[in-house]
């Protein structure tokens, strides 16, 4: 199993928008293009306030890959993605990181 940390910066007042659309969505999706759901966060204490955080799983990168590229191409999120995005862009900066677990790492 890989993971993929992704870090969301919101775009000023766009941040609910961007919760929703994940709430409501874009979590469903993900699951059915075979992406494991593994948390979301933003923060509570310290740091910035603009930031939507999550954590992706797959089997490996071949899965991952496999599994962006549909997401990508699914006629419902690019409908999806053109409302929530016809009041002004969600996001303005997003980071990706593939993590590798350690071998003292409860979560493998």
């Amino acid at each position: 199993m890989i993971y993929e940390l992704r870090i969301y910066r919101a775009n000023p007042g766009r941040m609910a928008a961007l919760q929703a659309r994940f709430r409501d969505h874009t979590c469903r999706l993900f699951e059915k293009h075979g992406m494991t759901n593994v948390g979301y966060w933003t923060t509570a204490i310290g740091g910035r306030n603009d930031e939507l955080w999550y954590i992706l799983g797959y089997e490996d990168l071949a899965a991952r890959q496999k599994a962006w590229d549909a997401f990508r191409q699914d006629p419902e999120w690019l409908e999806i993605f053109a409302e929530t995005e016809k009041d002004g862009s969600t996001v303005h900066h997003v980071t990706t990181r593939i993590l590798a677990p350690t071998d003292f790492s409860p979560l493998r």
